[in-house]
């Protein structure tokens, strides 16, 4: 076995790694406001939550390809800027780091972006390793969508429970519940499959970048691999099941707690947001920003002091660093891996 082979092997090993704590981390996306409903039992939920991520990795490939194009190894004559093995590093570390910073905010539990790390991640050991960022991509694709998102989640939130409460105003309170609580059903699954759709594409384009480097004559960037596609499926809905109670618990009952309008509301958002990112925009969106800021949205509507300001603070917090950490923890794993493997 070659270095290159067995190189390509680890990186492959380590983004599906990254894919699984993405799946465990980011679960809570999904299902934490039905479970917090009691629409869904947690386990039946995170059932739901694996099975349609698993479909949603297989809708679409666009968001791959753009986080395969954040940085590039090769030079403007198509000629790789460093050699194969300090390619693959690099890819390597970027992914070491956003596996660091998701354990991170995973133990505290913070919903924090794990799509954000990945980026994060892959720019700071290419700087470090000294090849070129694209940065028109991350600011268009990145940086300003990170912004808009949680913002329009939180607005189109605040007036779509407004409608829903408008529409409900005469109806039996309890009647009401019961009816979107069952509703929470196909709004979870919705939000679930568009989990799957935007963040295990983030695995895939990470493993094409390095096939493309490794493997030039055999992969471009504008192909993916059947293989890739269903191993990025296969892990990110295995760490779903798996489950991340501590962030469950976060944006279940920390932020505010919801009833199933709410809960419906702040869900259905979301993942009208992630499909129009993912299909229309080809932008990598964090799942984590939009249904946090939907979640708090909706609760808004009861009045602005229900929502538990002082969580949200460190929530944002934890969205404000988590490009800039991941980028200095793959930093750091670049350094030993460049003094381990080359």
């Amino acid at each position: 076995m070659t270095l290159t082979l067995a190189i390509v092997i680890a990186v492959v090993v380590i983004a599906l790694a990254f894919d699984y704590t993405n799946g465990f981390h980011d679960a809570a996306n999904a299902i934490a406001t039905s479970v917090s409903t009691r629409a869904l039992t947690p386990r039946i939920a995170l059932t739901l939550a694996a099975l349609m991520n698993f479909i949603g990795a297989l809708l679409g490939q666009e968001v791959a390809k753009t986080v395969a194009d954040v940085i590039t190894i090769e030079d403007a004559n198509g000629n790789l800027q460093v050699g194969v093995h300090h390619g693959l590093v690099i890819v390597m570390a970027g992914l070491l780091g956003a596996i660091i910073w998701n354990l991170i905010t995973w133990y505290f539990g913070l919903p924090s972006s794990s799509s954000h790390a990945l980026i994060g991640g892959l720019v700071g050991s290419a700087i470090a390793g000294g090849v070129s960022v694209k940065w028109d991509t991350i600011v268009q694709k990145v940086l300003i969508p990170m912004v808009i998102s949680p913002l329009f989640g939180f607005c189109a939130a605040f007036v779509v429970m407004t409608a829903i409460l408008w529409i409900f105003r005469r109806g039996n309170p309890h009647r009401v519940n019961r009816g979107f609580r069952g509703m929470q059903t196909i709004s979870a699954a919705a939000l679930a499959l568009g989990h799957g759709l935007q963040d295990a594409q983030k695995t895939m384009g990470v493993i094409l970048l390095a096939l493309v480097v490794a493997y030039p004559a055999t992969y471009d960037i504008d192909t993916l691999p059947i293989w890739v596609v269903l191993a990025a499926a296969g892990a990110i809905s295995a760490g779903t099941y798996a489950g991340g109670w501590r962030i469950m618990r976060t944006l279940g009952r920390k932020i505010i707690h919801l009833d199933p309008p709410r809960g419906f509301a702040a869900e259905s958002v979301g993942a009208g947001v992630l499909y129009t990112t993912a299909f229309v925009f080809h932008a990598p969106i964090s799942t984590t920003h939009t249904i946090t800021s939907a979640v708090m949205g909706a609760g808004a509507t009861k009045r602005f002091s229900a929502v538990r300001w002082g969580m949200a603070r460190t929530i944002l917090l934890a969205w404000v660093s988590t490009f800039p950490a991941a980028a200095l923890a793959s930093w750091g794993c670049y350094e030993v891996l460049h003094f381990i493997l080359l």
